[in-house]
């Protein structure tokens, strides 16, 4: 194998040492990475090179002063050896540079590593909108009339009517004929003249100019005949013959765009119970959820709401770092939701994912009382809820059973637990899986 060979075998490797996505969706650095850009890190390989030592100069085979024989031992190893600059084991970790994907090729890459074949569900909004003037109609305001298609259908008119004037002049000019001989010759020739032209310029031939000419083919081998363009180059085009059949209006084309939007609710509960691990599995979970359905619909929106015992709306810059010292009332979330739902994305024109994630901490009848009556009055493709629990699930967080007891063969809720990150890309199958299979 060659160097070339090895060469391009590390490239390969290279390419191939990209972060397997489940390991970045789990353990990677999700803040990296924007709403439209995803950067994936690549671990870099060094490719193979010859380095010289500038200070050997010496001949090839040649060592230096005091070089041993074969085998002479060589001694212990210089300080250095194997290690780093400073004699000290390389700390450092490997570098990275970045892989980068929009949120189409995410979902994609995600549909692959899960062996998932989702298609975006719902509802498709129908907008006509005016494209380019590319549609002709006969008539029209002034304004559209296209002037350029009248200009070339006269001009075409123009070259196909026009007659070499001059030259017809010069076949009047043939001994003994008639008008009515040389119209029959222009004819025979393809030269487009009328009879009453003829007739008008018959009698202006001047009678010392009859007879100039013994035949037409004697006419033709003397005058030099021109055509339409050569006339137009040397003397201008000083009419064009337009005429109202030509007159064509342009009006814009009607393209009926279809177009599948989406609006994700993403819910949290930032209260007092939740602390920075269940936070992070929260964005684990969330943020490739957003990646993906802003990849697989044209055009995605996405709300997001932080709650305790209330619940705001809040930006996404905020909503994963955010944590209060109040109670948990998780239906003030959906409260909120539904309110913002109705105002804002009417069911009829958006396809509607509403998200929740907590430690399924909740007040006392609040699940049953009021946060599943407002899920099954909220319409959407999907409701789901992610318990964040690290270490198992706590004795009083009760909110996520009882949310797949009372609505868990509804078809369009799903509930999914994460206690660790390696739980995270199992959060995310169940719940696309299960928008997979909801009808």
């Amino acid at each position: 194998m060659g160097l070339r060979d090895d060469l391009e075998r590390f490239r390969e490797v290279g390419e191939e040492r990209r972060e397997d996505l489940k390991e970045f969706i789990s353990y990677g650095d999700l803040g990296a990475s924007g709403s439209k850009d995803i950067k994936i890190p690549i671990k870099v390989v060094d490719l193979p090179e010859f380095k010289y030592d500038r200070l050997d100069m010496g001949g090839v085979g040649q060592g230096k002063g005091g070089t041993p024989d074969v085998g002479q031992p060589l001694g212990q190893p210089e300080p250095g050896d194997g290690e780093g600059e400073d004699g000290e084991p390389g700390e450092e970790g490997a570098e990275h540079e970045y892989y980068e994907m929009d949120p189409e090729q995410f979902a994609e890459a995600l549909d692959e590593e899960l062996g998932l074949e989702l298609e975006p569900k719902g509802k498709e909004v129908i907008e006509e909108v005016e494209g380019d003037f590319t549609d002709i109609t006969r008539s029209g305001p002034h304004s559209t009339l296209d002037f350029e298609r009248l200009f070339k259908e006269g001009l075409k008119r123009k070259l196909a009517m026009d007659f070499d004037e001059e030259f017809v002049r010069e076949a009047m000019k043939v001994d003994g004929t008639s008008a009515r001989e040389v119209f029959r010759w222009c004819r025979e020739n393809n030269i487009l003249v009328s009879m009453a032209w003829i007739e008008d310029e018959w009698s202006r031939i001047p009678d010392d100019e009859r007879g100039t000419w013994a035949s037409f083919e004697e006419m033709e081998e003397n005058v030099e005949r021109t055509t339409a363009i050569q006339r137009i180059r040397r003397e201008g085009l000083r009419e064009i013959p337009f005429r109202r059949e030509d007159e064509r209006y342009r009006h814009p084309e009607v393209i009926e765009k279809k177009q599948s939007n989406v609006v994700v609710v993403n819910i949290r509960d930032v209260s007092g119970s939740m602390r920075e691990t269940k936070r992070e599995l929260v964005e684990r979970t969330f943020t490739p959820l957003d990646w993906y359905l802003t990849g697989k619909y044209d055009h995605a929106e996405f709300v997001y709401i932080a709650h305790d015992a209330e619940a705001w709306e809040v930006e996404r810059d905020e909503f994963f770092g955010i944590r209060s010292g109040g109670g948990t009332r998780i239906s003030s979330a959906y409260e909120l939701a539904k309110e913002v739902l109705d105002e804002r994305y009417p069911w009829r024109e958006w396809n509607r994912y509403v998200f929740a994630a907590g430690d399924s901490e909740n007040s006392s009848n609040d699940t049953k009382e009021r946060v599943v009556p407002l899920m099954q009055e909220i319409d959407a493709n999907l409701h789901a809820y992610v318990e964040t629990q690290p270490g198992g699930t706590a004795i009083n967080a009760t909110h996520a059973e009882e949310v797949e007891r009372s609505l868990g063969e509804q078809g369009n809720v799903v509930v999914a637990y994460v206690s660790e990150p390696d739980d995270v890309i199992d959060a995310i199958y169940t719940i696309l899986s299960t928008e997979a299979t909801a009808e």
